[in-house]
């Protein structure tokens, strides 16, 4: 299966206290380059998504986020600190021993002292592995989504792949009378210029020029290329570096084809050849 670069992917899962949540991003890129944005807590957890991506990943830049959202009720808002508990406790009664007729701390002003309401930590076994399955999913999401990108980029190709077969094939048995015809008016050319004591001087020079002009060879191989981007797109993978070479060498026998043309019909053909193998260029710098 062809794999575009583009896709995004979201996951989250709750832990202790919140909820885990990853985002994934990936666009064109000529190697695989990732990019973590995460909070200092989290990262740890770094290596082990950066593994994971570089296992199912082989190009795009792919930019990963990670974060935790903290809820507003549950374990981490009603867990205690005890050792500031103790060291208010400890406090409290210095207050006393020197000033006996104080007021003494009521319950709410107790949890109200700063760092006696403790957030409820999760433990960095629980978030690993959370995060290796949230990892797990949102990389699986965003493969799936390059693969459906990836599926209909290929199914653009092809269009052109085709088109391009159809043009090569109504020019073709138009080559041998073009070549036939421009040899003919050359030949007169000679003549007039060289004089008709040099007809054998006028047919060797014009043997040489119809071998120049013979487009036969950059036809057959153009097709032999486009056998081979059909080929390389059922076979699926990371095929973007070998498309992308497949698009120059098309190029370069459509330019030769234009330079090459003796008439307007192999002209055109050369330049409708050059439009497509442009389009299909653009779409395979999005392929892996």
């Amino acid at each position: 299966m062809i794999h575009s670069m583009t896709g995004y992917a979201v996951a989250s899962a709750e832990i202790t206290g919140g909820t885990l949540n990853i985002e994934l991003r990936s666009v064109n890129s000529r190697y695989l380059d990732i990019q973590f944005r995460v909070a200092e807590e989290l990262r740890m957890l770094e290596s082990g998504l950066r593994e994971a991506i570089g296992a199912r990943l082989s190009r795009g830049k792919v930019d990963c986020r990670l974060s935790i959202s903290t809820t507003a009720t549950g374990p981490r808002a009603q867990a205690l600190n005890v050792a500031a508990l103790e060291e208010l406790g400890k406090l409290a009664a210095i207050v006393r021993r020197a000033m006996p007729d104080a007021t003494p701390m009521r319950t709410v002003d107790v949890l109200r002292w700063p760092g006696v309401l403790a957030e409820g930590s999760v433990s960095e076994m629980e978030l690993r592995e959370r995060a290796a399955e949230l990892g797990a999913k949102a990389i699986a999401e965003l493969t799936a989504a390059r693969a459906r990108e990836g599926a209909k980029l290929a199914g653009v190709i092809r269009e052109r792949v085709a088109a391009m077969r159809k043009s090569v094939a109504a020019v073709a048995p138009h080559v041998p009378e073009a070549i036939a015809a421009y040899q003919e008016k050359m030949a007169q050319r000679l003549r007039d210029a060289l004089g008709a004591a040099d007809d054998e001087r006028v047919r060797q020079e014009i043997a040489v020029f119809g071998i120049k002009i013979d487009v036969d060879e950059e036809l057959q191989r153009l097709v032999t290329h486009l056998d081979e981007v059909e080929r390389v797109l059922a076979k699926g993978g990371a095929a973007g570096k070998r498309l992308d070479f497949l698009m120059q060498e098309l190029n370069r026998e459509a330019n030769t084809l234009g330079s090459k043309a003796a008439s307007q019909a192999i002209s055109d053909c050369a330049l409708e050849l050059k439009l497509l193998i442009e389009q299909m260029r653009e779409q395979v710098q999005n392929i892996e």
